[in-house]
């Protein structure tokens, strides 16, 4: 497996780049707070992203899509994190057009697939129930009724989901084993969501369903998951959080550098300090790590690696420590102005508690690689 990417991918990372810090700095996910956004993300910048082509990028283009691959995709993510740009690019692009592609048949891709690659359609994957995260508890059921099913339940974090336009819902068919997941209308009778604003103020929303009647042919592949169909699912989606995470502490550790390079003490830089030195080294070859982590997670999405367990966990838990290490030193190396509000260093330090907690925090991952390997 070669770690690099290609001269088509290193393109598409950089257009990336100049496009987010010109249409959505730091400054814009703040106006949004400020603002007190409901969905927690501009329709106008959506569009915007859509016309460059970023839901699609997953999709092949026998369903309207770009077919450019997830290492392409996680490069955009990387970028969005770097910028903290809000959006249902990962939700919808990623987690959804993944989940599509796996489960669903012929016809279901033909009719959902080209709507998330437009970016008409913006899909949210309402799957986890509990306030602790236990992907593999879920309540929520699907009841025969006709010809269809009705859904009674509720769902908690689902991200972007109030700027979704439908909800890939995880139930539970009378008398399967496993879940099965069925595409649900936000505005079908019986759904009713609420916005609730993170640390990090995305907008994350709880959803009920009571008696939400949805036709068969909602019902991904006709049948349940198997518990390999459902972790590659979330596997998908802890890759794709990975990038983004990778790409906020990037960003925190290079205006880290840039501080100490100008902040002055005694007449000289701080970044002339030997602890600091030391300190950044270490976080350096602490990043430089998950890079490599990160983009050989990805390629394994490329060649269709059917276990993603190991690689994921392992993705998820090296990166949600080393991103919590790099804002907590941005923090501290910041000093006193580093805890304002006024200066933007404190956004990256939410944004990534908030993201190594959504989809197993670390210590889930831990344990679930351990267990991977055989302890």
């Amino acid at each position: 497996m070669a770690m690099v990417l290609s001269e088509e991918q290193k393109m598409l990372q950089e257009s990336a780049r100049e496009f987010l810090q010109k249409k959505t700095p730091v400054s814009h996910l703040r106006a949004l707070r400020d603002e007190k956004s409901e969905t927690g993300y501009s329709m106008d910048a959506w569009q915007e992203v859509s016309a460059m082509g970023w839901p699609a990028m997953v999709i092949p283009e026998a369903y309207g899509g770009l077919g450019f691959g997830y290492t392409g995709m996680g490069m955009v993510l990387l970028e969005t994190g770097r910028s903290l740009t809000p959006g249902p690019l990962f939700s919808s692009g990623l987690v959804s057009a993944s989940a599509l592609l796996q489960l669903a048949d012929d016809g279901q891709k033909t009719r959902y697939l080209p709507g998330i690659a437009s970016g008409e359609d913006r899909y949210s994957l309402a799957w986890d129930e509990t306030a602790r995260y236990q992907p593999q508890t879920i309540n929520t059921t699907a009841t025969a009724s006709g010809n269809g099913f009705l859904l009674n339940g509720s769902k908690l974090a689902v991200i972007d989901g109030m700027g979704a336009s439908h909800f890939l819902v995880s139930a539970v068919v009378t008398g399967d084993v496993g879940p099965s997941l069925f595409v649900v209308a936000v505005d079908a009778p019986g759904v009713s969501r609420q916005p609730s604003a993170a640390l990090d103020t995305h907008v994350l929303a709880t959803v009920q369903l009571k008696d939400v009647a949805v036709a068969t042919d909602a019902r991904l592949g006709g049948a349940a998951m198997t518990t390999a169909q459902a972790d590659r699912v979330l596997d998908v989606a802890r890759i794709g959080q990975s990038a983004e995470l990778l790409g906020v502490a990037l960003e925190a550790f290079e205006r880290t550098m840039n501080y100490l390079k100008e902040r002055k003490q005694f007449g000289v830089a701080i970044g002339t300090f030997q602890a600091l030195q030391h300190r950044a080294a270490n976080l350096y070859t602490e990043l430089e790590m998950c890079k490599s982590l990160v983009l050989g997670a990805l390629h394994q999405l490329d060649e269709g690696v059917a276990d993603l367990a190991e690689t994921a966990s392992l993705c998820k838990a090296k990166v949600s420590e080393v991103a919590m290490l790099a804002t907590s030193e941005a923090i501290q190396m910041h000093g006193g102005i580093g805890m304002t509000d006024e200066f933007e260093i404190g956004f990256f330090y939410k944004r990534a508690r908030i993201l190594e907690t959504l989809l197993g925090d670390r210590y889930f991952h831990l344990d679930r690689f351990a267990l991977q390997r055989g302890y």
